[in-house]
């Protein structure tokens, strides 16, 4: 595989574990649902209210 899929699932990842933590949700289990999901989990996380 090209290397650039990885490291734009790995910055998926980072971003959707910031967004996690911008609305007061576990970061590091974010970060591993986007790990299987990816942009499925960044699309469940814009929707998602703030804690």
């Amino acid at each position: 595989m090209d290397e650039s899929y990885f490291v734009g699932w790995g910055t998926l990842m980072l971003i959707n574990a910031v967004l996690a933590q911008g609305k007061n949700r576990s970061g590091l289990n974010w970060f591993l649902l986007s790990l299987l999901l990816g942009p499925v989990a960044t699309f469940f996380l814009a929707l998602s209210e703030k804690k």
